[in-house]
């Protein structure tokens, strides 16, 4: 059996990136996978310290990261799963900071100095990227580096990658109690009522694709 695991970078454990991942994780297992969803924000951890432990010759970290804290556990899960599917919202043109911090770890232990693909041999994983922002369809293009370099990461796995972006999302429940005039509420309900149901339809598919491609 198929192990997807699904990893939510946003500080909430029930918002727009946890339901898209959750409808991936859905397809996943339409397919007869075995899934599991981590929410970041309710571990403790840092990002890579530069203690460089997984570039050392003869040590047992080659390939892993020595740091142990309460990310360690979920770096195993997505290393041995056969796929994992990433997600956070673009806070401040970027993704989170828990999740950044999440990639910086995932990312530089398998980054070898010696090979000509800059990567350790790894097993063969596919992988998806999940966005979630305020911003329209032409406002998103400007996070397109984001989005370059964190597919870049995936691919190095050797396996089928797919992107998401979930753009103008509906961010509060009463928009009148916050600080918020640059939105039309009507606009973004309805487009929360059009628009996102769609995008979850895609995180579905690309949730079976993980599995079947």
């Amino acid at each position: 059996m198929k192990k997807v695991v699904a990893i939510n970078g946003s500080p909430r454990k029930n918002g727009n990136t946890a339901a898209l991942l959750q409808n991936i994780l859905d397809g996943a297992k339409s397919q007869g996978a075995e899934v599991e969803l981590i929410n970041l924000v309710s571990l403790s951890y840092k990002g890579c310290t530069s203690c460089f432990a997984c570039k050392r010759k003869g040590t047992e970290f080659v390939g892993k990261c020595a740091v142990k804290d309460e990310l360690t556990p979920v770096l195993e899960k997505a290393m041995a799963a056969d796929a994992v599917a990433l997600g956070s919202p673009i806070y401040v043109g970027d993704v989170t900071g828990i999740m950044r911090s999440f990639i910086e770890r995932f990312a530089f232990m398998n980054i070898s100095y010696s090979s000509k693909g800059s990567w350790h041999k790894v097993a063969r994983k596919n992988g998806a990227f999940v966005y979630t922002m305020n911003v329209n369809n032409l406002q998103s293009k400007l996070f397109f580096y984001v989005y370059m370099m964190n597919t870049g990461i995936l691919k190095k796995f050797g396996g089928y990658t797919a992107q998401l972006l979930a753009t103008n999302t509906y961010q509060f429940d009463d928009y009148s109690r916050y600080d918020a005039l640059n939105f039309d509420e009507a606009k973004k309900r309805k487009c929360r009522e059009t628009r996102f149901p769609k995008d979850r339809k895609k995180a579905y598919k690309i949730g079976q694709e993980l599995v079947t491609k």
